[in-house]
């Protein structure tokens, strides 16, 4: 009876652990901290599917954004708009923003919250130029994605009137206005404050309605890996920048230098990267052509003796070029103009130097070869008549003379050489300080 009792004891006592354990809520956190790029669409996505495989509660994305790329704001929009957990918004910590792209993200969850002193806002698209004709673009774009926000709030049920001013007019709110215009859903000071606010409330995802238990959740942190940080890492247009002038330097010592191998290697690899980076982030193509022009006539100026003037042009070209390459883009998605002219400055040193370098070396006087022979002292050590030995620059050579025979030991000059034969005429008695001068090496 006893043995009985201990058994069920211990298969309750078994059920209260595994029962125990279910009953203990998980849910992971990331984190939207700088630009939003591809970099960080792909870490949303990896981290939503890492909560459904979990069987999560929720997924909480801390947002600290100034805004990022439409294409990558889509990609995560569209994941939360998709996904079969529920999505928790969270602008934080303290003084953090979720302005531009991270508007979307926010009105995208499934529930929005904010940090006390955080803010939101200025949701305006930028990235075509507003003059000309792209007027008419800029507008397209701009009533399409305040069709898109005014869309994601009526499926989440929150103001779509702020949201649509958000991106037309540029509007910034703080936490508390964002509360009080029931933008957001509540203001929490921490996660943990986050997860009680949240527990027991509903949420509506493509896989139903879900009762949130958040309360006592464990919270388990997603971090981006090693393929995410480098698609972010390219997403700065100044590592773009950085990429573009490594490869225009490898590709010019590879030119000068034929066979070097390593710069041309690292150069063109380093061109396909900087161009993945501007691709994802659109650069102005005029601005790559001028990049793409200067690049022409550096390596013009190493094979053509312009005395600086192609390089002067290829300055001017990079410069100008390095300004377009980003100006449609916000102001967050700019090449600093402190690298553009450090590394035009640079540039500059590097090609005067080299430049200066060519042209002291062609006004140089020649100090090796056959010409250095020309007009050089010697002494005749046999006799010419017309051919015989002569010791000229500390070195025996075969002579030939077109005057008349010159005996052994007599001075000779050098007028004329072909191949190792020199052709050579007496000096005369002259030259008599050169010749002991010549006679002593």
């Amino acid at each position: 009876m006893i043995g009985v009792s201990a058994v069920l004891m211990t298969i309750a006592l078994a059920a209260s652990t595994v029962s125990a354990a279910r009953v203990t809520p998980l849910v992971h956190v990331i984190r939207i901290d700088g630009v939003i790029g591809p970099g960080m669409a792909r870490y949303v996505r990896r981290a939503l599917d890492e909560t459904i495989r979990d069987r999560a509660e929720a997924l909480v994305i801390e947002i600290d954004t100034p805004g990022g790329l439409m294409t990558s704001m889509d990609d995560i929009t569209k994941a939360e708009l998709n996904a079969p957990v529920a999505t928790v918004a969270y602008v934080s910590p303290t003084g953090a923003r979720a302005a531009s792209a991270g508007v979307f993200v926010l009105y995208a969850a499934n529930i929005a919250a904010m940090a006390p002193t955080t803010h939101l806002g200025a949701a305006h698209p930028v990235g075509v130029s507003s003059v000309g004709a792209d007027k008419t673009m800029m507008t397209k774009i701009t009533n399409d994605a305040a069709a898109e926000i005014r869309a994601i709030a009526l499926r989440r049920g929150r103001n779509a009137a702020w949201a649509e001013q958000a991106v037309r007019q540029s509007v910034s709110i703080t936490d508390t206005q964002a509360h009080r215009l029931h933008v957001v859903d509540l203001i929490a000071g921490t996660e943990r404050e986050l997860l009680a606010q949240i527990d027991g409330r509903r949420v509506v995802t493509v896989a139903g309605t879900h009762r949130l238990a958040t309360r006592d959740a464990a919270l388990a942190p997603i971090a981006m890996d090693a393929s995410e940080r480098f698609l972010q890492l390219l997403s700065d247009p100044n590592i773009g920048f950085v990429l573009m002038t490594i490869a225009i330097y490898g590709i010019i010592f590879e030119l000068s230098n034929p066979g070097s191998v390593f710069p041309g290697v690292l150069g063109v690899l380093a061109l396909i990267l900087a161009l993945a980076s501007f691709a994802a982030i659109e650069v102005n193509v005029a601005g790559l052509l001028l990049i793409g022009f200067a690049i022409v006539l550096f390596i013009a100026d190493i094979k053509v003796p312009s005395h600086g003037i192609l390089t002067a042009g290829g300055i001017a070209s990079f410069v100008i070029g390095s300004l377009l390459l980003t100006q449609n883009q916000a102001p967050f998605l700019r090449i600093s103009l402190s690298l553009i002219l450090i590394t035009a400055a640079l540039t500059a040193a590097f090609f005067l130097f080299a430049v200066g370098a060519g042209i002291r070396a062609q006004a140089r006087a020649v100090r090796t070869g056959p010409q250095t022979l020309l007009g050089a002292l010697g002494v005749a050590r046999g006799e010419l008549a017309p051919e015989g030995p002569v010791f000229v620059q500390g070195e025996l050579w075969r002579a030939r003379t077109s005057e008349e025979a010159i005996p052994a030991g007599r001075p000779i000059r050098v007028v004329g050489v072909r191949g190792l034969l020199l052709d050579v005429r007496e000096a005369g008695q002259t030259r008599t300080e050169d010749l002991a001068k010549e006679r002593t090496r």
